[in-house]
């Protein structure tokens, strides 16, 4: 059984099957499948000694498909090409810091990216490996990338596509120019550690600002220069010279965390959660021993939205979620909220806000309704659940 279909069943289980569940049973599952195809002496999966190790029950469920999910692709990857060949990154380690980036905002992954627009866009992917788990988790991702720049040309994405069978779309896309998407739009785009290879990334980050709902976003961030220059504390962005960073001069803009934040807000973004790793108390632009990552979960600011959070709601006697919403420009807006798809109710009415609903309760269904200030557009939509206790 796939990841999807285990969810498919999670979403339509009166139990209220969680995604950590369904994650757990697919982590299982997988295992059990490449213990029987490492005896059929298949490639594609790692060997049961190995694969023991990788399934040991941990506090992330998510994580843990990742890390299988990992070596699963290093084999395919083997087969078909020599270690030097791949990227060199293990870009499915960022699951599990995305995961944390989550805490305590009340929403859900799945539900994060599974919005009206049904896709989602992995940009800068490398191999691919992130789009592909994506995909396996049940959802529509294109892969875009800059093929002259991509570290094997994207011909890694592509084998990886072929053998697994994928339906990933893989775009070639060169950022750095006044570049278009064709008129697509996405529920969320994965940014990861690509923002400071770009020369104007206010032009990029305003951009997706227009075509997406959320975004996952990490890039480097430095809180000195390397002859111990404090930066922290101003919204400074530091050039780098061709060869300071890792000898690669497609490095550019290392942000202070200040710089970082202010160019978020600029660009038409809110930031909804924020946390760093790495060398947190004295990182600088380009020394590896002095290495700051920023990850940053982004809600955009400049498309029409309502949601709630949490999301479902906890159950219990006094129930709250926070409604937000925005109009995506300067009309204003009415939200509407129907209780068990009845008549609807005027719930707030202005461009933009936040306003909590403390009166839902289990067992009815309610549903938030952003509309134009004429009530005659609907911009956007979202439901509301109870958890089950």
């Amino acid at each position: 059984m796939t990841l999807k279909q285990l969810l498919a069943v999670g979403h339509g289980n009166a139990s209220g099957t969680t995604l950590s569940e369904a994650l757990r049973h697919f982590s299982d599952s997988l295992a059990r499948a490449a213990s029987k195809q490492a005896q059929r002496g298949t490639a594609a999966f790692v060997d049961p000694k190995r694969q023991r190790k990788t399934c040991e029950r941990t506090k992330s469920p998510l994580r843990q498909v990742a890390m299988t999910t990992e070596r699963n692709f290093w084999e395919i990857k083997l087969t078909h090409r020599p270690k030097p060949f791949w990227y060199p990154y293990q870009t499915l380690r960022n699951v599990g810091v995305l995961e944390q980036l989550l805490t305590g905002t009340g929403l859900d992954f799945l539900q994060l990216c599974q919005g009206p627009h049904r896709k989602i866009a992995d940009i800068g992917g490398a191999d691919g490996d992130l789009a592909f788990l994506l995909e396996q988790m049940g959802l529509s991702v294109d892969l875009i990338d800059n093929e002259p720049t991509n570290f094997n040309h994207l011909q890694g994405a592509r084998i990886l596509k072929e053998a697994l069978h994928s339906n990933v779309m893989i775009r070639t896309v060169d950022l750095d120019s006044q570049f278009t998407l064709s008129g697509e739009k996405y529920d969320a785009i994965f940014l990861l550690g690509i923002l400071y290879h770009l020369k104007n990334p206010f032009f990029v980050l305003e951009k997706l600002a227009a075509i997406t709902r959320y975004c996952f976003l990490s890039t480097r961030i430095a809180r000195q220069t390397d002859n111990g220059q404090q930066i922290s504390q101003g919204p400074i962005a530091y050039l780098l010279g061709p060869q300071e960073c890792n000898n690669d001069s497609t490095n550019f803009w290392i942000f202070s965390e200040e710089g970082l934040k202010r160019l978020i807000n600029r660009t038409g973004w809110d930031l909804l959660s924020y946390l760093s790793i790495g060398v947190t108390a004295n990182s600088t632009p380009a020394d590896p021993e002095q290495d700051e990552r920023a990850f940053c979960l982004l809600r955009s600011k400049m498309v029409s939205m309502v949601t709630a959070s949490p999301n479902p709601v906890p159950a219990s006697k006094n129930t709250t979620t926070m409604i937000s919403w925005n109009t995506g420009n300067a009309a204003a807006g009415k939200v509407y909220v129907s209780i068990d798809n009845r008549e609807e109710l005027l719930f707030a009415a202005s461009r933009q806000g936040s306003a909590p609903a403390n009166w839902v309760r289990p067992g009815r269904t309610y549903e938030f309704r952003l509309y134009d200030s004429d009530h005659t557009r609907l911009l956007d939509k979202v439901a509301v659940a109870t958890a089950t206790e």
